[in-house]
């Protein structure tokens, strides 16, 4: 199996971090939520918004992923132009909306 070493997250990793935590807490409070039988409709507001915090973090790491492992011409030869990164990018950009 091939694995990438994800040096860019070890960088940003703080950052990455402190976005999880945010959506720890997101999840804790659909559970304090459940737990206290909010209405259905705080429920899925709370839901939502720890839905979309998932959604960047993931963009986020597929972005990432794309401009240190596939464009970076240097490190890995056969890696894809930047034109084509960049297609992937939006398409990726707009799946995850």
């Amino acid at each position: 199996m091939l694995s990438f070493v994800m040096v860019h997250t070890v960088h940003e990793k703080q950052k990455l971090l402190a976005r999880v935590k945010r959506i720890k807490g997101q999840v804790e409070a659909i559970e304090r939520a459940l737990e206290g039988e909010a209405g259905c409709e705080q429920v899925l507001h709370l839901i939502a918004g720890s839905r979309g915090a998932m959604t960047g973090l993931m963009g986020e790491i597929i972005e990432d992923h794309i401009r240190n492992h596939l464009v970076d011409v240097e490190k890995y030869p056969n890696a894809l132009n930047h034109g084509a990164a960049e297609q992937l990018l939006d398409v990726v950009r707009t799946y995850l909306k």
